[in-house]
């Protein structure tokens, strides 16, 4: 496959990395990290003025922070087979939530047990349709809620059959990635875990133990939480993914009447009678709060329940996201107990970035730079000098050829990504000026079809159901609140960015029938 490619002159190496350690006698083992819904605007290491992670930012200082990391379907499903294909969603078939997943196609854990002999497992979310048959030595993945899992004591399908596991689901799923390692893994094999999080998806449910984190706090607001959406196309205006997502958190306390919403009811149904009471004495309070402001007059001003609603979403959102990164810590702890940090690869990232309030939004979909993001950080002693810093353009479909080129396996032509070892070098190397996006679900969330290509500056979005587009220049604009379309002077960026658009679409071989009526999988916009 033809790679896209140029010099990298527009690349900024903060602090090189280095590749002159000595050979290696096998592969390095891999522990991949992936959560859902991580939003790069929540990570101490990615500048985030809201929480701390420390030990996600811990794997930053040790290894390596790609600051232009991007995924290409900003969707759960189709991302997750983009990091196992190495190609884009019109290739590997996954384009929407729902689609089949073809587990026959070339990825890059069959290719790592064939001809590089780990073993290989996934623990944890895995949500795509069906489940695995042979891409895996072994694999629990999360059954329930349509495969996106339940937060209290989550349902797993197994190789051999469907089970509950007691505990909170980022704790059970480090838990049961553990057990893997110091259980099922033989030690005279490099190994693939792929430890991945249902955390922090809706209904964004914290543990126990973390109600009390930011009481009393007042998180910082995004700049565009009250944005009217002026200057843009017009389907932005009529999304369905605002913040009243954030009444999902508020169970109603015990003993009174408020009527459970549906997550409510199937949340408290899992939990044990123990469970039940623990998050009633721990979250009551927070939960009459929201009872209580809902039915005041302050609830009737629109500036003050659009702030309200962020407070109370976000709050949860980061407790969530704290449990994350305390696992990641456990896991850390592991390796090091098992001298094993540095013959071990670990990467940290998300199947997208999130709106935290952004516009006004909580969820992803659109080609903006909120949503379009994905963290990306490699820890590999000995292999990535500490403190590197990247920015060149890279995508979800460039982990597959990354991960089988550091265990010495051939990247089969098929796949469109590029590893990312050479940008590791400390030297200049050809790379992308551009990544390309492709959101193919139409209506979900009222969010229309659209493809799109991003340089280190500019962004043009095309919503080819009805020929509406966007431009935006990203130094000069960052929120991407001007569309500068039908500029006049914007002109020649416009017919280059066209010509972009159109070089990635040859490149990555998009055919013109994913731009047909038969690709609309969920009806008409609302406009």
């Amino acid at each position: 496959m033809k790679k896209i490619l140029s010099i990298v002159t527009a690349i900024n190496i903060t602090t090189s990395a280095f590749a002159g350690a000595a050979p290696i006698k096998r592969p390095p083992n891999i522990l991949f990290l992936f959560s859902d819904d991580h939003s790069t605007q929540a990570i101490g290491a990615y500048g985030s003025k809201i929480n701390s992670t420390p030990n996600i930012d811990r794997m930053a200082e040790e290894g390596v922070i790609f600051r232009e990391s991007f995924c290409g379907n900003s969707i759960c499903q189709p991302s997750r087979a983009s990091v196992l294909t190495g190609k884009h969603s019109h290739l590997n078939g996954v384009t929407y939530n729902g689609a089949k997943w073809n587990g026959q196609q070339t990825i890059f854990p069959r290719l790592l047990k064939q001809q590089a002999g780990y073993q290989t497992a996934l623990i944890g979310k895995w949500h795509m349709h069906p489940d695995p048959s042979d891409e895996f030595d072994f694999w629990k993945v999360l059954a329930s809620s349509g495969g996106q899992g339940d937060y209290y004591n989550p349902d797993f399908n197994t190789q051999t059959g469907p089970e509950r596991i007691h505990g909170y689901s980022t704790d059970v799923i480090t838990d049961q990635s553990i057990q893997w390692l110091e259980k099922e893994w033989n030690k005279e094999n490099p190994f693939l875990l792929m430890c991945q999080f249902k955390s922090p998806h809706v209904p964004q449910l914290p543990p126990v133990r973390n109600a009390k984190m930011f009481t009393g706090k007042t998180i910082p607001e995004p700049a565009t939480l009250f944005d009217n959406y002026q200057n843009r196309q017009p389907y932005l205006s009529k999304h369905w993914m605002g913040l009243d997502i954030a009444k999902l958190g508020a169970i109603p306390p015990k003993g009174t009447d408020y009527e459970p919403d549906r997550e409510h009811t199937k949340a408290l149904k899992r939990m044990t009678p123990e469970q039940r009471e623990a998050w009633h004495a721990a979250f009551d309070e927070w939960s009459q709060a929201y009872y209580d402001f809902m039915d005041s007059e302050a609830a009737k001003d629109p500036v003050k329940l659009q702030k309200f609603k962020y407070q109370r979403f976000i709050k949860n959102y980061l407790r969530c996201i704290a449990a994350v990164d305390e696992n990641i810590g456990r896991l850390l702890q592991w390796l090091e107990e098992n001298e094993l940090e540095n013959d071990t690869i670990v990467i940290y990232s998300s199947d997208q970035s999130y709106y935290l309030g952004d516009h006004g939004m909580a969820e992803k979909r659109w080609a903006y730079e909120e949503s379009l993001r994905m963290p990306l950080i490699i820890r590999w002693p000995g292999h990535i000098k500490p403190g590197t810093r990247i920015d060149a353009l890279v995508q979800n479909i460039d982990y597959a050829p990354t991960l089988l080129e550091a265990a010495h396996v051939p990247v089969p032509e098929e796949m469109q990504g590029t590893s990312l070892l050479p940008l590791l070098s400390g030297k200049d190397v050809e790379w992308r000026n551009a990544i390309y996006y492709h959101y193919f679900t139409n209506g979900e969330h009222n969010v229309p079809r659209h493809d799109a290509v991003r340089t280190d500056r500019y962004k043009l979005i095309n919503y080819y159901t009805d020929g509406t587009y966007e431009l935006f220049d990203l130094k000069q604009d960052p929120n991407e609140l001007m569309n500068l379309y039908d500029d006049p002077e914007s002109r020649p960026i416009v017919e280059r960015m066209h010509r972009e658009l159109e070089r990635q679409r040859k490149e990555y071989e998009v055919p013109d029938a994913v731009f047909e009526a038969p690709y609309i999988h969920k009806g008409k916009i609302a406009r």
